[in-house]
C-alpha cells in the first residue's frame, strides 16, 4: 500500500480527531487534511500535471506544506526539493538534473525573488534568491506555478492559487498509484558540476514509516511535536496529532509547546535538545520518547535529557537520507556502551548491514531509495561510514573522508570521540588533523568542549586520563579548549573544516 492511501485510510476512520496542530495553534482535523489532499490532487491533474512531473517545492512546513505535498505525490507527481537560497549556480545545476516541470512556493518567495528592492536587500543578507517566476524547464519551456499565501506582486501570472485547489472538487481516486514509482527527490551533497540527489518512492517511504511505527508506537491520544516530516507522516498514519513548532521557535518556546501541547513524543537535533535543556532544565512529565537524530548525541546531551525527562525512552537515531531510519539505540544502551566507537545499535528489521573488506558499511533494505537521480538504482547503499558489529549491534566508528595519517597509523576521529566525550568535564570531544606541509603527516589538536562546571586545567586532566581511554597512537599533539564546535547547516552537524581552520589559528 502507498504511503498516500495509507493516510487517506486513516483519516477516513477519524475524520474529526485533529490531525495537525500549526505553529500559531490552529488545528487541522483528519477529515479537512483528507479533502483537502484529494482537492489538491484533482486540480493538479485537471489543470495538465502528468505522472511523473516534478515540482519545485519551496514552501516551509505548515498544514498548507503539507496537503500540497501529499497532493502532489498522489497526483502522481515527483516532489523536488532543491532549496532555492542554495546559490544561483548550484540552484541552477540542481534545476538541470531534476528538470521539474511546474514550481511550487509560497507568495513571499516568489516576491522576494523577482521585486528588485526586495532581492537587493536579501542579497545584502547574504540570500541570492532565483527569480523563481522565470524559471524555464531545459528544452520544454517555462514551468508552471502554485502559490501559497495570498496573491502578492511578483506572484507570475498565471499561478495557481493552493487556497483554490484546496477548496475544490475532492473526487475519490479510481485507482491507486504505483508504489515504485518516484515520489520525491531530495539533493543532499555534490557540485555545481556534479550535484547529488536521492530519490524515493512511494513504497521506500512507506516503508521507512512503518519502521518507525514498529520501533516507537503511535496510535490516537499521542501527540508528537516535531518540524520533521519523517516523524510527522507516521504520527498522522497512526492517527495520532502531529504538533508543529512555530519557524525559527526559540528553545523556551519549543518547551512550553511540548507542555501546553501535552507532547507524548519529540524529536530534536541534539545541540537543539541542549539548548532547550539550558532553558528549561525538566521537560514535561507527558513525554514517553525523546528522539535525538541528524548528528552524533554526545554522552553528555543523553545523560542530560535522561534526567530531565526521567519517565520517557531517550533514544538516538541513526539514518540516512537514502535509508531511514536504520537503528534505534536508547540513551541507556549507549551510555553503557563501553567499547571503541558510537553504538548505534541493532538493524531495525528488514535493513540489511554488512560491513565491507575496508570497514565501509553497506546498508540495504525495503526502505533503501531507489538511487541517485541519473543514475542506476541501488541495491546496496555505500554509507561512507566505518562500522563493525559487536553481537549483531552496529558500531560506528568514523568516516572513511574523515580519516587522519599520523605515520603508519591511520586515526579515525569516530572511534575515540564517543569515549573521550564521556570523560568527566568533557562535554563535547572532536578530533581534527593539521596537515604538516613538510611531512605529509598531520598534527592530530582535540578539541573539547568543558562541561558548565568543569574547573581550570581541563588540557592536564585530559592528558593524564586519555592514555587509559584511547589507543596510544591516536594521542593528541594538542588539546585545544573551546567554548562551542563550529557547526554548520539546518542539522547543525559539526563543520570539521571550520574547526580545522579555529584550531590552525
Amino acid at each position: 500500500m502507498t504511503l498516500v492511501r495509507r493516510l487517506l485510510e486513516q483519516a477516513g476512520r477519524t475524520p474529526a480527531a485533529v490531525a495537525l496542530v500549526a505553529g500559531d495553534g490552529a488545528a487541522l482535523t483528519y477529515g479537512e487534511l483528507r479533502r483537502r489532499v484529494l482537492a489538491v490532487r484533482h486540480g493538479l491533474i485537471s489543470e495538465g500535471l502528468d505522472p511523473g512531473d516534478g515540482v519545485l517545492f519551496s514552501v516551509r512546513p505548515s498544514p498548507e506544506s503539507l496537503a500540497l505535498a501529499l497532493g502532489v505525490v498522489a497526483a502522481g507527481g515527483v516532489v523536488v526539493f532543491a532549496d532555492p537560497g542554495a546559490g544561483p549556480e548550484m540552484f541552477t545545476a540542481r534545476l538541470r538534473l531534476a528538470r521539474p516541470r511546474w514550481s511550487a512556493a509560497e507568495s513571499v518567495l516568489y516576491a522576494g525573488s523577482r521585486l528588485r528592492p526586495v532581492r537587493a536587500y536579501a542579497r545584502r543578507r547574504g540570500l541570492l534568491l532565483p527569480n523563481l517566476a522565470e524559471l524555464r524547464v531545459p528544452g520544454a519551456g517555462p514551468m508552471r506555478h502554485v502559490h501559497v499565501g495570498r496573491r502578492l506582486p511578483g506572484v507570475p501570472r498565471g499561478s495557481l492559487a493552493f487556497a483554490r485547489l484546496a477548496s475544490g472538487p475532492a473526487p475519490e481516486p479510481a485507482a491507486d498509484a504505483d508504489p515504485d514509482a518516484p515520489a520525491a527527490v531530495i539533493f543532499t551533497s555534490g557540485t555545481t558540476a556534479d550535484p547529488r540527489a536521492v530519490v524515493h518512492t512511494q513504497g521506500s517511504l512507506a516503508a521507512a514509516l512503518d519502521l518507525f511505527r514498529a520501533r516507537l508506537p503511535l496510535g490516537p491520544g499521542d501527540v508528537v511535536h516535531t518540524d520533521q516530516l519523517m516523524l510527522g507522516l507516521p504520527t498522522l498514519i497512526s492517527g495520532a496529532r502531529w504538533s508543529l513548532p512555530p519557524l525559527g521557535c526559540p528553545p523556551a518556546e519549543f518547551a512550553r509547546l511540548l507542555r501546553d501541547r501535552r507532547a507524548t513524543h519529540t524529536f530534536c537535533v541534539p545541540v537543539h535538545l541542549a539548548e532547550i535543556l539550558d532553558a528549561t532544565p525538566e521537560l514535561p512529565g507527558t513525554l514517553r520518547h525523546v528522539l535525538l537524530g541528524a548528528a552524533p548525541a554526545p554522552p553528555a546531551i543523553l545523560r542530560r535529557a535522561a534526567a530531565a525527562a526521567p519517565s520517557a525512552e531517550v533514544a538516538s537515531v541513526y539514518a540516512m537520507t537514502e535509508i531511514l531510519p536504520v537503528a534505534i539505540a536508547s540513551a541507556e544502551e549507549k551510555l553503557a556502551f563501553a567499547g571503541p566507537g558510537d553504538l548505534l545499535g541493532t538493524p531495525l528489521p528488514g535493513v540489511g548491514a554488512r560491513v565491507a573488506d575496508d570497514g565501509e558499511l553497506l546498508l540495504s533494505g525495503p526502505n533503501l531509495c531507489r538511487g541517485y537521480l541519473g543514475a542506476d538504482p541501488l541495491d546496496e547503499l555505500p554509507t561512507g561510514d566505518l562500522a563493525r558489529l559487536d553481537a549483531g549491534r552496529l558500531v560506528l566508528t568514523g568516516r572513511k573522508k574523515d580519516m587522519l595519517i599520523r605515520g603508519k597509523f591511520n586515526l579515525y576521529p569516530g572511534l575515540y570521540e564517543p569515549s573521550i566525550a564521556a570523560l568527566p568535564d568533557v562535554a563535547e570531544a572532536a578530533i581534527v588533523g593539521v596537515p604538516d606541509p613538510s611531512t605529509g603527516d598531520e598534527e592530530v589538536v582535540l578539541a573539547v568542549v568543558p562541561d558548565a562546571a568543569a574547573p581550570p586545567g581541563l588540557p592536564g586532566r585530559l592528558r593524564r586520563a586519555l592514555p587509559d581511554v584511547i589507543d596510544h597512537d591516536a594521542l593528541p599533539d594538542r588539546v585545544v579548549v573551546l567554548p562551542g564546535l563550529p557547526r554548520s547547516g539546518r542539522t547543525r552537524k559539526l563543520d570539521r573544516d571550520r574547526l580545522r581552520e579555529v584550531v590552525a589559528r
